[in-house]
């Protein structure tokens, strides 16, 4: 399966910083779970829809509802800088093509 050096790999991958002892701790982890993913690649799964769940769900949200906000003025008041009705912040996109 995988060894020392590809578990090093992978976290520098992942930006992770481990000890050594935490890298010996990964190794039989990984490969236990790339031993799992061997077993289900061995599965036929020529008749088996895709999914992207288990189970089927419908939308289970909420419609959005348009409300105006009580007490507006008094949230517009806390702003540093606003222009009218609106936050005035700094602009963060480029204007330049």
């Amino acid at each position: 399966m995988i060894d020392l050096e590809q578990v090093r790999k992978v976290a520098n991958l992942a930006r992770l910083e481990l000890t050594p002892e935490e890298e010996e701790q990964f190794l039989p982890q990984l490969n236990s779970i790339l031993e799992y993913f061997q077993q289900l690649s061995e599965l036929d799964t020529e008749n088996v829809p895709p999914t992207t769940r288990a189970i089927d769900v419908s939308n289970v949200t909420r419609p959005d509802q348009l409300q105006r906000y009580p007490a507006r003025d008094a949230l517009l008041a806390e702003s540093p800088d606003q222009d009218g009705d609106f936050f005035k912040v700094p602009q963060i996109l480029s204007t330049e093509e």
